[in-house]
């Protein structure tokens, strides 16, 4: 038993379960044209993992069954992957709230050709990575002169409406570039949103700030610091129990480019699948009762429940 069960176990008298699948989470490829140091996935341009059309259409089937709230598509950068198009025309056929992650800087790729025209007519959702609305800070996380392209592109989709149009959603995602909790959510969307208009005229709805996990690329920063143990420290004890409702595990699945499912996407990035020596796929049959099922958990967990919180759609608690 880990120590992050322990202390479950301990708090509410029982293990981690989940109570109800409203977000599907799909990991459509690990091809990024970033190499990003806190990436939990250890994506890159050198990654080939590519999610293919018959997985998507089983997810589609998997969407009928469970009738998600939110299907959340993340990568590497999803743009990457050539059938996403696709799939997103067909998920909004069928009248999905969709919303992607992009990375910002990959809609200026040569290869990757008005796709900001294509998320606008279609409706997509964005939630887009800047990890500070500070030029240092951003390159040095994501590389020299990500920041400069990040708002290069963030100025084309308030273009598109994008942040002014309420059916067009432009949330901003936010990253610490340490071993540390990020900052009160509220305080530091106030902050963002007068940076960012005052300097760039740039406007969005919210931001979402998420902890970064001692996972992947992260993980092997820590060590390289010589700081995993005080950070892995500082998030135990940092737990907070009004975090435990919240928590994204227990209401999504997470399915990766392979068709394994998962969590979370942090579980994937440890290759922790539902259902662990044997894994389970997107195909298995009665996907709805996973809706109950035992949360697969590690002492990484612990970021999810530390402070205010934090899960793929931002802080818990505020």
């Amino acid at each position: 038993m880990n120590d992050f069960e322990k202390k479950i176990l301990e708090v509410t008298g029982s293990p981690l379960k989940a109570s109800d699948i409203t977000t599907l989470q799909v990991n459509i490829g690990l091809q990024c044209n970033n190499q990003c140091r806190h990436c939990h996935v250890n994506a890159s341009p050198a990654r080939t993992e590519m999610m293919k059309w018959s997985t998507m259409q089983l997810v589609l089937d998997k969407s009928h069954e469970t009738r998600p709230t939110l299907i959340d598509i993340t990568g590497g950068a999803p743009e990457l992957n050539p059938r996403l198009r696709m799939f997103l025309k067909t998920l909004r056929e069928n009248d999905y709230n969709v919303q992607v992650r992009t990375n910002l800087t990959v809609l200026l790729e040569s290869r990757i050709e008005k796709m900001i025209d294509f998320y606008r007519d279609n409706g997509v959702k964005l939630v887009a990575s800047l990890p500070c609305y500070l030029r240092e800070e951003v390159d040095s996380v994501r590389g020299d002169g990500t920041f400069k392209k990040s708002i290069e592109v963030l100025k084309l989709l308030n273009d598109a409406g994008y942040g002014l149009d309420p059916s067009l959603e432009l949330d901003l995602v936010f990253n610490p570039e340490g071993a540390f909790l990020p900052p009160q959510q509220s305080s530091l969307e106030r902050d963002y949103k007068s940076k960012l208009q005052n300097k760039f005229g740039i406007v969005f709805n919210k931001l979402i700030t998420i902890t970064n996990m001692p996972v992947g690329r992260f993980l092997k920063l820590l060590h390289q610091q010589n700081s995993y143990e005080k950070y892995c420290q500082i998030l135990k004890e940092s737990f907070n129990p009004k975090t435990l409702e919240g928590l994204m595990c227990r209401h999504q699945i997470d399915v990766a480019w392979d068709g394994r499912i998962y969590d979370c996407d942090f579980n994937l990035g440890l290759d922790l699948p539902i259902g662990f020596e044997v894994p389970l796929y997107i195909d298995t049959p009665d996907f709805s009762t996973l809706s109950n099922r035992r949360i697969l958990t590690g002492d990484h967990c612990f970021g999810c429940t530390a402070g205010n919180g934090s899960s793929c759609g931002g802080a818990l608690v505020d």
